[in-house]
């Protein structure tokens, strides 16, 4: 339940027991994957599923606009436009850390290790429903956490202040 680190850079919001531990019966049953050479290819998976995770958030209008804002002349790099907006730095995720590991294990597991095992020719097969609700819980944890926006330390601070916070929706309230 760790980020993985390499000199002091994030190299994978999962590691191997964070991925075996979500689902045990799936391991258990499957020896394909259940081999030990799979350690090294999940330690693969996490950090693929990581830079998927990272051009996924570049990709959406909060991060574009969250950097924009953000970096009012404070990098080198001209920012033109939302094309020029860089990928968001793994080492700069400190708040929520527990629900990107969360989410790095759901992108393992739909995309990379139950497509391995899961009969796509029968829908009845467990693990082509456990892709379909991995995918799910993927998807719906990403959206909560791009509405978040509570997470990202901009500055490299250690800590998020109330200025690094933009929530994607806000709730505006008439009050009398």
């Amino acid at each position: 339940m760790a980020f993985l680190r390499s000199g002091g850079n994030v190299y994978s919001f999962c590691e191997y027991t964070d991925v075996t531990s979500r689902d045990d019966r799936l391991f258990e049953a499957n020896e394909v994957i259940a081999d030990d050479d799979l350690v090294d290819d999940l330690d693969g998976f996490g950090y693929r599923a990581m830079t998927k995770i990272l051009f996924e958030i570049k990709d959406t209008t909060w991060w574009q606009s969250y950097f924009l804002v953000k970096d009012q002349g404070a990098t080198n790099v001209s920012t033109l436009s939302t094309i020029d907006v860089p990928a968001p730095n793994a080492n700069k995720f400190v708040g929520r850390q527990q629900d990107w590991t969360d989410l790095a294990v759901y992108k393992v597991l739909y995309e990379y290790l139950l497509p391995k095992v899961a009969d796509f020719s029968n829908e009845d097969n467990a693990e082509y429903k456990k892709l379909g609700f991995y995918r799910e819980k993927y998807q719906s944890l990403f959206r909560q956490l791009i509405d978040a926006g509570d997470w990202y330390d901009f500055d490299g601070s250690g800590a998020i202040t109330n200025q690094e916070k933009m929530p994607t929706r806000t709730n505006i309230v008439r009050v009398r």
